[in-house]
């Protein structure tokens, strides 16, 4: 990744220290802004404010079925479901210029919220949850960009997960994009086989033949349909068992270079993540090493080994 390009990906405004909410307010995340700031660009979006309501103005709720709720203030339960829903779908498309690569969404807000918002009934009462008005139209118009919201970015394994999807979608929409042919498809998944493996070793697979059999001329039709097999590979949750199974797959390409003694000493490495004793980052570390130092050049060219900016201390956790 180059040191000047930042990704693009969208974030509601009030994370951005923008004070936007109903309360004039804001909810400013600096592990956003000033973390994945060094390596991310934000586009900043209010739906409420963006609509056209005031800061501040009353709050508001889901109301009603939570499979197509209302928005409705608290108060005087004016209902601005029609006016966010316009403006959302037109929002959306003008989204399509920014050339983003995923979104953070705030949590638990009825116009933003990317899931769990929860929708009352009219007598107060939870009915049910449902994503927020902006954030399900978002989703919905937008299927394969990673999407996220604030609260589960406290969570190390649901951060990491977030941020290697969009790392990945950057790298492949950059590579298509300069050459949208069948090699160009075919030399990243090879490069990122191990990657996606660790997260869904089936649909690795499938994508593999469906390139094997797959006629060049056919290849721009098929770009869209790998990516979205890979997202929604990535999606899946890697697990301890699932990245043990992989580096003790990269262990086995040092049987006849590395000496018994540095075999053993990584094996009981990658035995400790296993048990949780150390992080992730240590078994790779020294996997690293050795393949640097044997030239290995299969695992070299592996993004598994490198998914993500070092700096963001991803694999760091235990």
């Amino acid at each position: 990744m180059p040191d000047q390009e930042k990704i693009r990906i969208g974030v509601s405004a009030c994370l951005l220290g923008q004070p936007v909410r109903y309360d004039g307010q804001h909810k400013h995340d600096h592990y956003i802004t000033d973390t994945l700031g060094r390596f991310f660009e934000f586009v900043g979006v209010c739906p409420e404010v963006e609509c056209g309501l005031g800061v501040p103005r009353e709050s508001m709720r889901l109301v009603g079925d939570p499979e197509n709720p209302r928005l409705v203030t608290t108060r005087t339960e004016i209902d601005h479901t029609d006016r966010m829903l316009k403006w959302a779908s037109q929002r959306v498309k003008e989204l399509e210029h920014e050339d983003l690569y995923g979104f953070i969404f705030k949590s638990r807000s009825p116009s933003s919220g990317m899931e769990s918002v929860k929708v009352y009934s009219d007598k107060g009462m939870v009915r049910g949850k449902s994503p927020g008005l902006f954030g399900k139209t978002f989703m919905a118009h937008f299927p394969n960009l990673p999407c996220v919201d604030e609260g589960r970015l406290n969570d190390p394994d649901l951060r990491e997960n977030f941020i290697e999807r969009v790392f990945t979608l950057w790298r492949f929409r950059k590579a298509v994009g300069s050459a949208p042919t069948l090699a160009t498809v075919m030399a990243f998944h090879a490069r990122n086989k191990l990657l996606i493996q660790a997260h869904n070793e089936t649909l690795m697979r499938e994508m593999g033949r469906d390139l094997a059999t797959l006629k060049p001329s056919l290849a721009r039709a098929h770009i869209p349909v790998y990516e979205a097999r890979l997202m929604r590979a990535l999606k899946t949750q890697a697990t301890v068992a699932k990245h043990t199974n992989i580096l003790q797959h990269m262990l086995g390409y040092l049987r006849n270079l590395a000496d018994e003694a540095d075999r053993k000493e990584l094996a009981e490495i990658i035995g400790q993540y296993h048990t949780g004793l150390v992080p992730l980052i240590v078994p790779v570390t020294m996997l690293r090493h050795y393949v640097l130092k044997h030239d290995i050049g299969y695992l070299k060219n592996q993004y598994y080994l490198d998914p993500h900016p070092m700096e963001l201390k991803l694999r760091n956790h235990a």
